[in-house]
């Protein structure tokens, strides 16, 4: 019972370590495993682990084969998570650089690191591509945390993310697949039987998975399952199918719950988000067991084994030969600059799906006495460790080395995706800024996203956003809903994260009616709430400039535009095209060819210059 609670609660913290540090979480999960396990051997008085997973094969946390099973399972819930975050239309909008990285980029690290481990461990072709094919993974999981303090260009950050993301369960596929195909041809020598039982399995997994996901598609679509049971149903359905498909065709499991996720994934499911946030939740708990009880189950024997030079020789050729070449030849001919190929080359730590795949069939294979099946595990879980830790210290600093750092962060933040927001979101999009807009009304999201705008729905109460890499070159934040309590609520929240350049948000009603504002300099309108602008909006849709030329003819436009109800100042068109959001326009200054950006109604320019200069000489 001790050992058990012990596991939980380590997990745990290493989960809370990895989000204080900003470090992926499987770093410290690895770590202490090997503490508590092989580690433990050196220091303790009987010369046994803390936490025995095995012992003997009767003794310990499960004896017998029961790790074994347990660790299937696990694996096929965590596969299953990740089969259900990759999908088609994605793969589609992430751009031919990406969709290379997890073909062309993916074949390379197969063959490469396959060729490599033969020649410098010695180990045969098919335990050799075994090796290659977990480690084509990287993973949202270490990505994430690595990247998520380092402000990048979007198209940089996008990559990786995207990367990570799409190749988990694409990586995890080509590993079922190698090792089924490994495990059929131990026993019929590749024959034609061989073939036969190979494809057997992968009939077996497509047809129950395909089988699976619509079944528990049509339960939830015609609300079979009460709303309350419909995790555990869906959580007990995944394990239903991993078990008959393993009984009708050995080994076929993991397959047919990657294949389920990627069913419903690609559904149009009204409960796929919910869903998915509690497998998230469910394969963080299991992460966090499975990786103590898996690094604790490692032997000193096995990490003495991959203790020499060929270790070192071996992740220097993934690291520093694969890594670079996958990637430079995946952005062949694309926008992508050097420095920036250079920076992705540099980036990329192998994650949670490897280290756990690698265990799984590492141990199987090993009971099974496959030749050389006892290296699996310690070298992907040194590429593990090595490339996790080696990212997470330098990646920061070789952005800076590179030049894809950036020094300010110009990206805006939208909070809220009303109509005035889209409007304000596509003027500043066609004039070279990122904008990203966050809202919780999914038909508002989808409208922006129909312009072409990126857009997330998001109840800012509920999540976090700072862990979205994607928004690292985000500086300013405008909140700009019609609650004041959200956009209160959004900048005393996120304010620090993404409004380091400046926050702003709509005044209250209330203000609007008193004139009394506390902190006027965070206003983004200082004559307009969020009922007026959605008025203008909704009355006379469209941006309008004027040029301006000197700081006393800028006021006086701003004056005359602010008394009329139907237009509202928005920002300052610099000369370089730069855009100056108006907190304080008596702080701003005007030269030569900038422009008054403002939204409303189309105004005489030529009547508005009379009206400034007959001012001037009153």
């Amino acid at each position: 019972m001790l050992e058990l609670a012990g596991i939980i609660i380590l997990g745990i913290l290493a989960q809370w370590v990895a989000w204080k540090l900003k470090i992926p979480a499987i770093l410290p999960l690895i770590l202490i495993g090997l503490l508590v396990g092989p580690i433990a051997t050196l220091v303790s008085e009987s010369g046994h682990p803390w936490i025995q997973p095995i012992y003997n094969g009767t003794r310990g946390l499960f004896p017998g084969e029961n790790l074994f099973y347990f660790v299937s399972l696990a694996i096929g819930i965590i596969l299953f998570e990740g089969g259900l975050t990759l999908k088609r239309d994605e793969i589609s909008k992430v751009g031919p650089v990406i969709g290379k990285l997890i073909s062309i980029g993916a074949a390379v690290t197969f063959f490469g690191a396959g060729v490599a481990a033969h020649y410098i461990f010695g180990l045969n072709w098919q335990i050799s591509f075994l090796f290659s094919a977990l480690i084509i993974v990287t993973g949202p999981t270490v990505i994430t945390p690595i990247l998520r303090n380092i402000p990048l260009k979007k198209d940089v950050s996008a990559v990786l993310k995207w990367e990570g993301i799409l190749i988990d369960p694409i990586g995890a596929l080509v590993a079922v697949l190698v090792f089924e195909f490994i495990s059929i041809g131990g026993d019929a020598g590749y024959s034609k039987q061989a073939l036969v039982e190979f494809g057997k399995i992968i009939l077996i997994g497509f047809s129950f998975g395909i089988s699976g996901g619509y079944a528990l598609y049509i339960s939830i679509k015609k609300k079979w399952i009460p709303h309350y049971l419909l995790n555990v149903v869906a959580l007990s359905v995944v394990l239903l199918i991993f078990v008959e498909s393993d009984l009708f065709a050995h080994e076929s499991g993991l397959l047919s719950v990657v294949v389920m996720g990627m069913f419903l994934g690609n559904s149009n499911l009204p409960n796929l988000k919910e869903l998915l946030y509690f497998k998230e939740s469910l394969s963080v708990l299991l992460i966090s067991i499975l990786f103590i009880l898996l690094a604790a189950n490692i032997k000193l024997d096995d990490l003495l084994l991959i203790y020499n030079w060929n270790t070192a020789i071996l992740l220097a050729v993934v690291i520093f030969i694969l890594r670079p070449l996958s990637v430079f030849l995946s952005t062949t001919n694309s926008s992508l600059k050097f420095n920036e190929k250079l920076f992705i080359s540099w980036v990329g730590p192998r994650g949670i799906v490897a280290a756990g795949i690698a265990s799984l069939f590492g141990t199987k294979l090993a009971l099974k006495g496959a030749e050389g099946a006892e290296y699996i595990t310690p070298l992907v879980f040194a590429v593990v460790l090595v490339t996790v830790l080696f990212n997470a210290t330098t990646a920061r600093y070789f952005a800076s080395l590179v030049g894809v750092f950036l020094k300010t962060s110009e990206g805006i933040l939208i909070v809220g995706a009303s109509k005035v927001s889209r409007l304000i979101a596509s003027y500043l999009q066609k004039n070279g800024r990122h904008v990203v807009l966050v809202d919780s009304n999914q038909a508002n999201v989808a409208q922006a996203r129909e312009l072409d705008l990126e857009a997330i729905t998001v109840n800012i109460y509920a999540e976090d956003l700072s862990s979205d890499i994607e928004l690292s070159d985000v500086g300013y934040l405008l909140a700009l809903t019609g609650s004041e309590e959200i956009n209160r609520q959004a900048i005393n929240r996120f304010g620090k994260i993404f409004g380091e350049t400046g926050t702003f948000r709509l005044m209250s009603a209330e203000e609007k009616e008193s004139g009394e504002v506390t902190d006027g300099k965070e206003l983004f309108s200082t004559t307009h709430d969020y009922v007026m602008l959605e008025e203008v909006a909704r009355t006379y849709p469209s941006i309008q400039e004027i040029p301006v030329e000197t700081n006393s003819q800028f006021l006086k436009l701003l004056n005359i535009i602010e008394k009329d109800d139907d237009t509202v100042v928005l920002f300052l068109k610099m000369p370089n095209g730069f855009l100056e959001i108006i907190g304080s326009p008596k702080e701003m200054e005007v030269t030569r060819d900038c422009q008054l950006v403002y939204l409303g109604k189309p105004l005489d320019v030529e009547e508005l210059n009379t009206a400034t200069r007959s001012r001037k000489h009153s």
